[in-house]
């Protein structure tokens, strides 16, 4: 099917890859907050590390494996944002603004009924899973006691995450960017004096590290109700429960959106069990590398779920045509944005990588992944932009059997054959992660280009 106007007149090709100032304006409204909040995450992360890391390198490792659990752990109702995310955006496109907020009030009560019971079988089970994945005692101590007081954040990191697809799809999303910039910074003052013990509070170490962390995820979580009910209650926050339909829908939407994003976070974890079988060096070089592309992907996702909004809409409006076109719009506009964080890394992959790394022949190792990721980039963006749309036209499904299907059935397979099998080593493995990436893209812009998402129930 031709490009097509929003009025339905077919775009002639010279016009569909022209930036339209009024639509590029409305995609960065969206899509800037978020990439903001998300790189205050990053900058939490980093700190965290830091002030974590002076308890010494047990400790540090204890709460590195507990930190990846517990992201496991929180995959599974995070899911949830993007089912809200999407059923708001379809009611606000079909002018029932006084439903908009009942997805959301769903995804609050799943968050609760499913964190709570999951956080409590987890906080038991803690030290045995650690002591599968790990012979030291003083890492499995360490971790231990980290994950069992992150995993009290998890029911509000849920509830977080729904608020996070409401205020984006009512396009709001600068209240997730404050409340989140204001959390992060919480975050990191009583970490530092929970931690060290700091302005008349207890010298904690590794607890301090894990309380401040869930106390401030709670404080986020009480500062998005108060903006509930400030903002949401003409869209019906907290006033009207989801009928059993719409609870349907949620979990509907929501678990193959969290069980692509389990299978992904398990994925790295195979992935780096794969290139420690190639060698220590290469290990390290991959922590990097992985890290790095993380952080330098973090804006197409923040446009990808400008354009789960702006799709959604279009398509609550009854405009198929607008909806398919919004995607694209985003992604030429995320391009310029990709472009430029990708051109040092393609440029200069020895002095980013010196900015880590202080071997030589680590630096060596990592230039030419750090290339690829670089060259691809912009590809890679357009299939986090295509996946993000498609989640919020409600085709979760296909996402996931698309993004699980290459990951696991595709590129895990080929990597251990690339480096513990032949021994091609690690720039191997990132050329065939980059040649999956950019697979994964395609098939995703077909599944958009099908257009069969235009009769999904939502």
């Amino acid at each position: 099917m031709p490009a097509a106007s929003a009025e339905g007149r077919p775009l002639p090709p010279s016009r569909f890859w022209r930036l339209d100032r009024q639509r590029s304006r409305e995609v960065l409204a969206l899509a800037l907050p978020i990439i903001a909040a998300m790189v205050s995450q990053n900058v939490l992360n980093l700190v965290d590390t830091a002030m974590v890391a002076h308890l010494g390198a047990p400790v540090l490792a204890g709460v590195g494996l507990a930190s990846f659990l517990n992201f496991m752990a929180v995959a599974f109702i995070t899911g949830l944002s993007s089912a809200v995310q999407a059923m708001a955006a379809r009611r606000v496109g079909e002018g029932k603004l006084d439903e908009t907020a009942i997805p959301l009030n769903g995804g609050i009560l799943l968050s609760a009924a499913l964190g709570i019971p999951l956080a409590a079988l987890l906080i038991w089970q803690a030290p045995n899973i650690l002591r599968l994945l790990n012979d030291d005692p003083a890492v499995v101590a360490a971790g231990t006691t980290y994950l069992q007081l992150r995993l009290l954040g998890v029911a509000a990191i849920g509830m977080n995450f729904s608020f996070r697809g409401y205020w984006s799809a009512i396009k709001l999303a600068r209240l997730y960017m404050f409340t989140l910039l204001g959390m992060h910074s919480f975050n990191i003052a009583l970490n530092y004096c929970l931690i060290f013990g700091r302005f008349g509070l207890p010298e904690l170490g590794v607890v301090g590290a894990g309380m401040g962390t869930s106390i401030s995820v709670w404080l986020g979580t009480i500062t998005y109700f108060v903006l509930g009910f400030r903002h949401a209650r003409p869209g019906g926050f907290l006033a009207r429960r989801p009928s059993r339909e719409q609870f349907g829908n949620l979990l509907r939407l929501g678990l193959p959106s969290s069980i692509q994003q389990l299978f992904f976070a398990g994925g790295f974890t195979v992935l780096f069990w794969i290139v420690g079988k190639v060698g220590t060096q290469e290990l390290a070089v991959a922590n990097v590398l992985i890290n790095i592309s993380l952080v330098a992907v973090l804006p197409a996702v923040g446009f990808g779920l400008a354009a789960a909004t702006l799709a959604g809409q279009a398509l609550g409006r009854r405009d198929a045509i607008d909806a398919h076109r919004w995607a694209w719009d985003v992604i030429k506009v995320a391009s310029l944005l990709l472009g430029a964080v990708g051109l040092p890394m393609l440029l200069l992959p020895r002095q980013i990588l010196h900015l880590f790394v202080q071997d030589p022949a680590l630096v060596e190792i990592g230039a030419f992944p750090l290339r690829l990721i670089g060259a691809g980039i912009i590809i890679d963006g357009m299939g986090l932009v295509m996946m993000h749309a498609l989640f919020g036209v409600g085709a979760a499904r296909w996402v996931m059997a698309v993004s699980v299907g290459l990951q696991w059935g595709l590129f895990l397979p080929v990597a251990y054959l690339l480096g513990p099998v032949w021994g091609l080593g690690l720039s191997a493995i990132w050329l065939a992660m980059t040649a999956y990436r950019a697979l994964q893209s395609l098939v995703l812009a077909n599944v958009w280009q099908r257009r069969r998402w235009v009769h999904l129930r939502v």
